[in-house]
């Protein structure tokens, strides 16, 4: 009886609320009103603009989100208390673009900051007025921007999902299909725009080259292994002789039958391929007195077929390197100088792209890689490591074991500058990467001597005139290379015009040729007597169609 009471007492005032949400019209509502009581206005961002709408009854609905729920499954319940208060429609796609890509970046567009100050009322108190947006990035710089309350829990995200439920009855003009084709359209070009981002920096085929040649080290390796034991049934002392997986290949699809292979010409290519006389001839002295059985045809042609897949994928994995290469030049030039293409596209693929990791601070960068040990010695309380992938630069390794962990928090350091310098600069160089390589090796010796390096303010100074020295460089080269397109176009062109000029004389040539010879024949002018015959059929058509009409 006493849980009975609050139960009936609660349903009873909940239906009062909503039986005085529906009495009340919409258009009651007026500007003058509710002044002592706080608002609740809800932005609404769409494909279609902005909308803004004003919740009626805020307190008291607050308190029944049950109830509210299920309110916004139902148009009219929700209608009673929503009302909407201002809708802006974007001018253009792009305009729609330029929008939705500031909202979801936290930047207020100049178009939300004129609509939010346009229709907001001005004779309340900005204490009074509470916004519910839904994101808490944007809410906090329209917080921060205008001074009101914004809100993006409680009540506020099932308001903004009924909204987005009901939107197409609550604004006039708005219909489903036109909102579906809206919300179509700006998807894909919001989509199509992150898209284009990723591919114009190009990280995405530096990660992965790097996984393919990764990919590549592991076949290489396993078809090397099994062509080592498959041919050593035959040639069991190659494998002795020749340890490069690389060059065993060439010279088993060079020797192929051991008892075949003799003659001066074999043994010139054999010195070529192993670049050692004396290791051919012991590879010659070897097959002569080989323990190995002998192999039937079929057997060295399925070898012979497995020996040129490990040369074509050995040569396969030498191009992939150069494209690594040139592809970690143009896009991280100044790390790349600095720690090596092979390292800092590690770093890259691990941090997701060349943005992440400028935006890691130097001690992630310094762990990249290491996050299982980390976390490890988190959980058992021990050591922490002291590096991660960068631990396979030539830095660490000529480090003494005592100055590891400060060579490691300094080459991190630097990783972290150059990343950033490469995503954000305008004009790529590798002139900070040096100077950034050369502060290491001081470093290095500095750990080892006591030898002092130079100051970092005075390094980089001479870092930007030179790479100012080097920009200007290679703007005046591309002007050059530019000046030179140009002329060799306008050659070209002279060229063709001269061609021209020779075949039209030339044919001006043959026809006064022509004309003589018709002179001499007696025959003044032929070909206006044949542009007459032409005139008479036509004239003589056309009346026949004339006359077929008539």
């Amino acid at each position: 009886m006493d849980t009975l009471i609050p139960r009936i007492f609660k349903a009873a005032r909940v239906s009062a609320i909503v039986k005085r949400l529906e009495s009340v019209p919409e258009k009651s509502y007026t500007s003058n009103m509710f002044v002592d009581v706080k608002k609740l206005f809800v932005l609404f961002e769409h494909a279609s603009g902005y909308a803004l709408f004003r919740v009626k009854e805020f307190e008291d609905i607050g308190m029944f989100l049950p109830q509210i729920e299920k309110a916004t499954l139902n148009s009219v319940q929700f209608k009673s208390f929503i009302n909407l208060i201002a809708f802006l429609p974007f001018k253009s796609g792009t305009n729609a673009i330029d929008n939705i890509n500031s909202v979801s970046e936290g930047i207020v567009h100049d178009d939300l900051r004129a609509f939010i100050a346009a229709n907001l009322p001005q004779n309340v108190k900005i204490s009074k007025i509470i916004l519910g947006v839904s994101d808490a990035k944007i809410g906090a710089v329209l917080q921060e921007t205008f001074g009101f309350n914004c809100q993006f829990t409680d009540v506020v995200p099932e308001i903004i999902r009924g909204i987005r439920f009901h939107f197409h009855e609550l604004v006039q003009g708005l219909s489903l299909s036109s909102l579906g084709s809206a919300e179509c359209s700006l998807g894909r070009s919001y989509s199509r725009a992150k898209v284009k981002f990723n591919v114009n920096r190009a990280d995405n085929m530096i990660i992965q080259s790097l996984s393919l040649l990764d990919q590549l080290d592991k076949d290489i390796n396993t078809f090397s292994m099994r062509l080592k034991e498959w041919y050593s049934y035959h040639f069991p002392e190659l494998s002795k002789i020749v340890s490069d997986n690389y060059i065993f290949a060439k010279v088993v699809n060079l020797i192929k039958d051991r008892k075949e292979f003799f003659g001066e010409e074999n043994s010139e290519t054999l010195e070529e391929l192993v670049q050692d006389s004396s290791k051919a001839q012991a590879i010659i002295n070897a097959a002569k007195s080989s323990m190995g059985m002998d192999i039937s045809p079929i057997d060295l042609v399925n070898i012979g077929f497995l020996t040129s897949k490990v040369i074509s994928l050995v040569e396969y994995r030498k191009q992939l390197m150069e494209y690594l290469q040139s592809r970690m030049h143009n896009i991280a030039p100044n790390l790349s100088a600095l720690i090596g293409e092979v390292v800092g596209a590690r770093l890259i693929s691990h941090a997701g792209s060349l943005i992440n990791l400028s935006k890691y601070p130097s001690s992630t960068v310094q762990i990249l890689g290491a996050e299982k040990a980390l976390f490890r010695a988190l959980k058992k309380k021990g050591k922490t490591p002291k590096y991660g992938l960068i631990y396979h630069s030539t830095f660490i390794g000529r480090a003494g074991s005592k100055n590891k962990g400060k060579i490691s928090r300094f080459l991190a350091n630097k990783c972290s500058i150059a990343s950033r310098i490469d995503c954000f600069a305008e004009e790529a160089t590798t002139v900070f990467g040096q100077k950034l390589r050369e502060q290491v090796e001081e470093r290095l010796k500095f750990l080892d001597s006591g030898v002092l390096p130079k100051k970092n303010m005075d390094v980089m100074n001479e870092a930007i005139e030179e790479a100012a020295i080097e920009i200007k460089k290679r703007k005046k080269k591309a002007k050059k290379e530019r000046k030179r397109k140009i002329a060799e176009i306008e050659a070209e062109e002279i060229e063709e015009n001269e061609i021209k000029t020779e075949i039209k004389e030339e044919q001006e040539v043959s026809l006064e040729i022509e004309k003589d010879s018709f002179r001499a024949n007696g025959d003044d002018n032929p070909k206006q007597k044949k542009k007459k015959k032409k005139d008479k059929s036509f004239n003589l058509s056309q009346s026949f169609i004339e006359e077929q009409i008539v």
